[in-house]
């Protein structure tokens, strides 16, 4: 099914993010959350509540609010090494060290496997060089695995069909491995055009590629260790950054963007997106605590 030229698309609230990344759509609370990197900030956006918007302070190079097994309890993925955060209350209390190994850069992409770890990315700040890694964190392990090193800026995760999904951003390259705990080789390399970034999942198969600096969707077809092109959507931003499918049947797709490196961005650019269509997305998964 080709997208709909004219499915709609809404800007959401006056914020614009410096590096909007990694949003998680929450069905208990029927919200988003995503992180602004460069700003250090938790946003979190409630549609059906008069959308209703709220920034919380972050540690440094927060890239990821992940949800837990624990209501209103989230999993905080920062340069500070990984944190529980009490919603409701604002504390944060330490859950494990940032990897030894992996000093000197921070974390980006991560998301939670079908087993309840975490998995998540490292790069250098400055994506001058590749000092960036794979890791895994499995519930009561008390520092993070490492998986696969030599990465330039690790994007994209998603775990479908027996296969684990992920991108080198500055690489153009989408790679594809077998879904095992405790290992990230490559079987498969597939160059891109652009810059693919953060991406969404449907039940079906397709992946939704962010494409940094295109103003625009890139969705795919998974087929085995093979990914397939259909087609894009054209966005209202310069530097979509990640996407998720959210709402009460996960077909609203919501995309984050960047101001980061624009000298003269526009009125949309840094915002927060929603896409209407006919997809529906896999559900965000939950740390086991």
């Amino acid at each position: 099914m080709d997208w709909d030229v004219n499915c709609r698309r809404s800007v959401i609230g006056s914020y614009r993010a410096q590096l909007g990344e990694t949003p998680v759509w929450c069905m208990r609370s029927q919200s988003l959350l995503w992180v602004d990197i460069l700003q250090q900030c938790l946003l979190r956006y409630w549609p059906t509540e008069d959308q209703r918007l709220e920034e919380r302070p972050m540690p440094p190079f927060t890239s990821a609010v992940l949800l837990t097994q624990q209501p209103e309890t989230f999993l905080v993925v920062s340069q500070d090494g990984i944190r529980l955060y009490d919603y409701a209350t604002g504390n944060f209390k330490h859950y494990c060290d940032y990897p030894d190994d992996a000093r000197g850069t921070r974390p980006n992409e991560a998301a939670i496997a079908p087993d309840g770890a975490l998995w998540f990315s490292t790069m250098d700040p400055a994506a001058e060089a590749a000092l960036g890694s794979w890791y895994r964190l499995a519930p009561g392990d008390n520092a993070p695995q490492r998986l696969l090193s030599q990465q330039w800026v690790p994007n994209t995760l998603h775990w479908y069909d027996g296969n684990i999904w992920f991108a080198d951003s500055f690489r153009h390259c989408f790679y594809c491995a077998d879904d095992r705990i405790n290992s990230l080789t490559p079987l498969a390399v597939h160059p891109v055009d652009g810059i693919p970034d953060g991406s969404a999942l449907t039940t079906d198969g397709q992946l939704i590629n962010a494409r940094w600096g295109q103003s625009r969707l890139v969705r795919n077809q998974l087929d085995g260790r093979q990914i397939i092109e259909l087609d894009c959507l054209p966005l209202p931003v310069l530097q979509p950054s990640s996407c998720t499918f959210g709402g009460p049947t996960l077909s609203d797709l919501y995309i984050t963007s960047a101001r980061q490196g624009l000298s003269q961005p526009s009125k949309t650019d840094g915002a927060l997106l929603r896409v209407t269509t006919t997809l529906t997305g896999v559900p965000a998964r939950y740390f086991r605590l």
